[in-house]
């Protein structure tokens, strides 16, 4: 394999999708030639004893200039340029099109180095609002040999705004950590499960920012009508975010208070067991303006430990939950009505909620595993080993 640099605004231990995708894609090549460039954690102690346990070798930078000097990338490029020459790098994979576009140009123009973009959805269609962000957007991916997508919905949406890029397109899928698969002992899942008073409950679990688009109202709406069928449930959510308290405070005007766990975030280390506890997935993911969701790397989380899954209707959702065969999705824009009738079936009817979730589990064995997707960029990586 080439000598690969991976550049991240996104990486851990902060939370979220996008740094936990770098992670598992940088787990995924070759360790020896992979490098990750990673922006200072505000916890250093915690940081470190995350890169330590890494493979791959992990350096941490502040990238960026104050905000008086611009371009502020310029720190960037010197940085990059710096590492290229040290770690002798044969090819770079950037994960946010601006400003890192600009460095990884410059980058190739002035020592030769290939780059690859990924595209986690969000950044490129900010960066098609305006028509000079458009023209820079345009300049950087004509200079890139690929532009990677997370999934088919993505790509899509790229190739309306700027289709003379079809060729430089591709998609591969996310893939969630084979560590999903094996289930946690027992015994933390019973400890978990008295610590949140769970015994006897049916548990939905919900694992997502609480930010607009992740349709956490939606299902505080629903959930009343849920308990007058299924009195024995809990909402366990794991997340924080803009909406938090808007959210906390709706579920104590409708006094779901204790129905709900709200247990924060977690690190990604920790999150296997709440899958592990629960009985049903629920995230009901919906269009929020011109954003939609790229993916839902957690919808495969909960589909490898063998959990049903109920998701909205957005973006790429619907590659990853086939409705009706791994999962159920729903259009929340034209059926908000069913929700509550959906939540109650797929807990009533363990034994459908369960064949939905085996079909789900054997499909992410057979297709999202990383030795699969990574073949599509064999051309630039040279080879996995």
């Amino acid at each position: 394999m080439k000598k690969t640099l991976i550049i991240t605004f996104e990486f851990p231990p902060q939370i979220g999708g996008i740094a936990t995708y770098v992670d598992q894609f940088a787990s995924a090549l070759n360790q020896e030639k992979t490098v990750v460039l990673a922006p200072i954690y505000k916890d250093k102690k915690i940081a470190q004893d995350f890169d330590k346990n890494k493979k791959y070798k992990i350096i941490r930078k502040n990238f960026l200039l104050p905000k008086l000097f611009w371009p502020r990338w310029l720190k960037m490029f010197f940085q990059v340029k710096k590492i290229v020459r040290q770690e002798k790098i044969e090819l770079l994979i950037i994960n946010h099109v601006l400003p890192v576009g600009y460095v990884a140009s410059l980058i190739k123009k002035f020592l030769k180095i290939p780059f690859i973009i990924i595209s986690h959805g969000t950044d490129v269609i900010y960066a098609t609002r305006t028509k000079w962000k458009t023209k820079r957007l345009k300049k950087i991916i004509s200079k890139t040999e690929q532009i990677v997508f997370n999934s088919e919905s993505m790509k899509r949406r790229f190739l309306e705004k700027l289709p003379e890029f079809v060729s430089k397109s591709l998609v591969v899928y996310p893939c969630p950590d084979v560590d999903f698969l094996i289930p946690p002992p027992q015994e933390e899942i019973d400890i978990l499960r008295e610590k949140l008073a769970l015994q006897g409950k049916k548990v939905i679990l919900t694992v997502a920012r609480m930010e607009d688009g992740k349709g956490y109202p939606h299902l505080v709406r629903v959930l009343p009508t849920v308990l007058k069928q299924e009195p024995h449930t809990v909402w366990v959510i794991v997340g924080d975010g803009p909406k938090k308290e808007e959210i906390m405070k709706e579920i104590q005007v409708r006094s779901l208070q204790n129905v709900v766990r709200y247990i924060g975030n977690v690190p990604h280390s920790e999150i296997k067991k709440y899958y592990y506890l629960a009985d049903l997935f629920v995230l009901l993911t919906h269009p929020d303006g011109d954003r939609e969701e790229g993916l839902g790397l957690v919808f495969l989380e909960a589909e490898s430990c063998g959990l049903p899954v109920i998701a909205g209707k957005s973006g790429g959702v619907e590659e990853v939950v086939l409705n009706a065969q791994t999962g159920i999705v729903i259009d929340i824009r034209q059926n908000a009505m069913s929700m509550d009738e959906t939540i109650v079936e797929m807990l009533k009817n363990r034994n459908y909620a369960l064949s939905l979730a085996k079909n789900a589990r054997e499909r992410i064995i057979t297709e999202f595993v990383w030795e699969h997707q990574l073949k599509k960029i064999l051309p630039w990586l040279g080879t996995l080993k």
